[in-house]
Formats: structure tokens, sequence, C-alpha cells
């Protein structure tokens, strides 16, 4: 636990954009451990009774909180319990729990307590890093059915709460989609990640989020004050009186902003020497798109696809991805859309794909590799959205390429699914256009030979990144070592840049760095031609392109590549900066 009165500054992942300050109310989720009594024999149906009953008012919750969830956010983040309520069907975990009960006369509480340690043990053990989003839920039901076996109170009422930001080991779907933004403004856990359930949920919900910051339940305590930065994955507890004043000025610049953009057009992004950079939004759901144009956003430079694939028992029909897609470009019929086909592997594992268990999944069978693999599932997507061309400018990505040879052969199944649209008469748009995902250094060095290859480059800062510093991006103990501001970093844009300006096309950026202030002038002063951002970053980063001169961002930059380290890095990027200290450029600063 902190020190009272003592900051203690703690680096994590972020989940969920936003910026909170309250007081920690901490959430412990342990069950106690069931009782170790056996039953009669002839007892033993009575227990398989108050099983099924268990399960059944389960089921009821789930299906409640689905349709409440449905109602107030929308069917794509409802279909996130559908794991959970599947479970409870789950011979797996129902029949294993009925053999418990009748071989060994143990409680239906032990019965099922049991079988939940055994399918955790197992899960872990023999998948990938996506199973702990699956852990997540049959940890989310099994506090659920305990609850109701051994008639334990709710360990999620908040009624009492009041701007409090919860802390806990981890979250799950059900505490999220119940909470109340106006009570709980913010969320901090030990473990989970950026695609976790309950994180989609609390981004629909616009709650900020941190995850992955290791210890940060057993350093608070309830009532104290804690800053919460999801855009930057920062917490700090018991701030003092300066920093909660610069985290509170920062909060209520943002809050300006966005409150005034919806009052008329959106400002666009020009600077000051009248330089137009185009900003963009990253979408994670369709029915993110309206907020974003709301705040200003020229279309979409990603819309990341896999919430179609992840957590689901078979793979989604072409008609559902042709609505997900089709209503992305109806909200942006004059601006492009860029569509990243399935992005699987790494930290994203549907249950319908068999992906053979390796020690590193990030260096596997990920992105592009995966669509080699699963041809049927790609030419499926691909269909619907080619489909949704008619609607607007949409583009498709590809992720990870490293090779040409890459680009063509995904060229041949986009070929593929055109020529069956076309027998079948379903309109299409032809030209569609097609680019590489730069996210290695391998793929920055041979830029020039993708960029002939593309009709665009699309720049994935977040993987670049890990790539380029072998850090694990998902790795809690490495959050210091993830650092978007070293040399390396602006080197391989540049040539990235330098690549896309000699073709002739466009070269985007996409990922965290471009929603931090600093990471926007590095971008934008080595010449990248469209800024990428998660949607609520669209009104800070509008306003700093727009108080800022492309001249100093462009000077800022070239020192940014000359520098030696990275302290020499950011310093270097601090005069475009210069103004207001909230736009700080280390992980402490806001």
């Amino acid at each position: 636990m902190s020190s009272p009165g003592l900051p203690t500054h703690l680096d994590g992942f972020p989940a969920s954009d936003g910026i909170a300050l309250g007081r920690v109310r901490r959430v412990d989720w342990r069950v106690p451990e069931a009782p170790r009594a056996t039953v009669r024999r002839g007892a033993r149906r009575r227990e398989l009774d108050r099983l099924e009953e268990a399960l059944r008012r389960a089921r009821a919750e789930l299906e409640e909180i689905k349709g409440r969830t449905e109602a107030r956010l929308g069917t794509v983040e409802a279909r996130i319990f559908d794991p959970q309520i599947l479970m409870l069907e789950d011979p797996e975990v129902v029949e294993g729990t009925k053999r418990y009960i009748s071989e060994n006369r143990v409680t239906a509480a032990r019965a099922f307590e049991w079988r939940m340690l055994e399918l955790t043990e197992l899960w872990a053990r023999t998948s990938h890093t996506m199973v702990l989003d699956r852990l997540n839920d049959l940890h989310d039901v099994k506090l659920r059915v305990l609850g109701r076996l051994l008639g334990l109170p709710s360990p999620w009422d908040l009624e009492d709460a009041v701007d409090a930001v919860i802390v806990a080991r981890d979250l799950t779907p059900s505490f999220v989609a119940r909470l109340d933004p106006e009570r709980a403004s913010g969320l901090a856990t030990d473990t989970g990640s950026r695609a976790a359930h309950w994180a989609i949920l609390a981004r629909s919900m616009e709650i900020p989020a941190v995850v992955g910051l290791g210890d940060v339940f057993d350093r608070t305590r309830d009532g104290q004050t804690i800053i919460v930065d999801g855009r930057s994955g920062h917490v700090v507890i018991d701030p003092g009186e300066v920093e909660a004043q610069r985290f509170e000025q920062r909060r209520t610049r943002i809050s300006g902003w966005t409150r005034r953009v919806p009052e008329g057009v959106p400002a666009a992004a020009v600077t000051l020497d009248d330089a137009a950079v185009t900003l963009r939004a990253n979408l994670d759901l369709p029915g993110e798109a309206r907020r974003a144009r709301e705040l200003g956003a020229q279309g979409v430079g990603l819309f990341r696809t896999e919430f179609l694939a992840v957590g689901r028992r078979a793979g989604p029909g072409e008609e559902e991805q042709y609505r997900a897609y089709s209503a992305v470009a109806e909200t942006f019929p004059s601006d492009a859309v860029l569509i990243r086909i399935f992005d699987l592997g790494g930290d994203k594992f549907p249950l319908f794909l068999r992906m053979p268990a390796e020690g590193n999944p990030f260096l596997g069978r990920r992105g592009v590799r995966v669509c080699r693999d699963e041809p049927g599932l790609f030419l499926t997507q691909l269909r619907a959205i080619l489909r949704a061309t008619v609607h607007g400018d949409v583009r498709v990505m590809v992720p990870l390429v490293n090779t040409t040879e890459e680009l063509a052969a995904f060229r041949e199944l986009l070929g593929a699914a055109k020529e069956q649209l076309q027998g079948e008469g379903v309109p299409f748009r032809d030209d569609v256009k097609v680019g590489a995902m730069i996210e290695t250094p391998a793929a920055a060095l041979a830029a020039a030979e993708l960029a002939a290859a593309s009709d665009f480059l699309s720049i994935g800062t977040n993987d670049l990144v890990q790539y380029a510093l072998a850090v694990d991006r998902t790795n809690t103990g490495l959050a210091h070592l993830f650092d978007p501001f070293h040399p390396a970093v602006p080197r391989l844009v540049a040539q990235v840049a330098e690549a896309g300006r000699s073709a002739g096309i466009e070269v985007s950026a996409c990922g965290e760095m471009a929603a931090q202030p600093a990471g926007a002038v590095l971008l934008a002063g080595l010449g990248v031609d469209s800024l990428s951002v998660a949607w609520p970053s669209l009104p800070e980063i509008t306003n700093l392109i727009r108080g800022s001169r492309m001249r100093d961002m462009c000077e800022a930059a070239a020192a940014a590549v000359g520098a030696s380290g990275s302290a020499d890095l950011r310093r270097a990027l601090e005069r475009p900066l210069a103004g207001p200290p909230d736009q700080g450029l280390s992980s402490r600063d806001p």
C-alpha cells in the first residue's frame, strides 16, 4: 500500500480514453472457498437440482444484462455476454460439475468450484494471450453461480459511490455493464488488456480505464485520491495539490473542447501557417462512428474488425459484416474509411479458429499470415467489404505485411472475391484501394518496395514500437521500456513517409502515438499525411494542430530524427508544444 501523502506513480496500458480524478473504491472479487462438505447418497438429486437452478438463474441474469446493454449501448456491445451464456450451457462446464456431484457426493458449490479451477488451469496452460479474456468470462460465471449456491451478497453494489475510481485486480463485463458513469469516473486494474470484453464496454460508456498496473489494488485503500489517465496509461495515487490541479485543468480543457465541437461545423485541423493535417478516427465498434464524426473526424483511419470474430464459437457471416461496414461508410459518405481485415493472432484469438499453441504468438501466426492460412474466413470478409464500397470511399488495410509477395497473395484473394460478386450480379466498386500496414522494422526498411505495390501505407505505431524495441506491449513488467520516443522509431517513420512521397501515395499513422500531443507533432513533422486517433482524442489533437506551425513541427521532427536518446528527442519536441504545461511529454505528465 502506498504511503499516505506521498504520490505514487504507476504505468500500465491505456484501455479507455479520458482522464478521471476521484476517490478510490476497491472492488474485491474473491469468493470464499466452498465448504468441504459431502452429502448423503440420497441427497445427490437435491444438489443436482440446486446446480440447475443456479445455472438457470445465472442465465436469466446474463440475458437481462445483455438486454439492458443492447438498449443502452447497442447490439454489438450486448453480444459480449454471449460467451458467458454459452459457458452456462457448455457440457464441459455443466456435465463436469454434475459428475463431481454424482461420483464424489460433494455439494453443488464444491463441485462447481472444482470444475472452474480445473478449467482455469487447463485453459491457462494450453491457450494463448487471448485466453485471458476467456478466463475473465469464466471468472464472471464462477462468481455469479457460486454466489447463488453460497447465498452471497452481490460484490458489485455501488449505490453509495460518488465520483469513484474503481480499483480491482481485474473486472468483469457484467460489472462494467451495470456501472453508472455519473458514479464511476474511472477504472484501474492489476491485469487485463485493451481487448478485454469489459474494456470494450468501458470505451463505449466513455469511462477512462488503465489496465496492467501490476499491483494497484494492493497499493491503494478506499477513499484515497487517484488520477487515471486512460490515454497515456498513467495512474497517480495521492497526487500533490499542484499535480492534481494540472490534471484537472487538462481534463476541464479537453471537456470544454469536446462540448464546443457539436455547436457548429467541426474545425478543420489547419496549422497557423495554413498546412492542413487530415485527422481520422480509430474505431473498435460501428456505433462509435457517429460520435467520431461529431468530434470532427475526417473519416476513419482504422476500423478494427476483430469485434466480429473474437469470443465467438462460429465465424461471422457475410451479411452481419456487410451491415457493420456499410453503417460506418454511410456515416462518412464523403471521407475515406480504412477497414483493417481481421488482425488475428498475437492477443486476439477467436474460439472458432484452432490456432496452434505458440511460445510467442506476437512473432507467430498473425495478421496477413492467418489470412493466408484461412482463405475461407477472409474471402467472406472481403465480399462484405467490397459490397460496402458502394456506400463510400472504403479502403482495405492488410496487417503485418513484410513483403510484396504477401500483398500479391492478398490481392489474388481479393480478386477471387470480386469474381464471385460479379458472377452473382452484386454491385461493388472495382477500384477499391489496398494498403499495407507498416508494423515491423522489416516493413519500414522495405517501404519503397511496399509503396510500389500499395495504394497507400498505414503505419501501425503500436506494433512498430513493439517490434522495433523488442518489447511485448502487453507485458506489464516492461511497460517502462515501451517508448514511442526512442530515436529508432522516428527514423523508421521518416523512411516510410519518404517512400510514400516518392511513390505519390498517402501515408497515414494509426495507434496510440498519434493521440499523444508529442506524437502528433512528431508524425506530422515527419510528413505523415493523415493521423488517425482514438475518437475521444480528436478535440485535443485538432486544437493542438490549429495552435501549431507546420514549420516548427518539421524542424522539431528533424531534430528528433537526429537525437541521441529519448530525453534529447523529447526536448526537441518541446518547442512546438510550448504553452500550457499540460501537454507534457513524459509518462508522468498528463
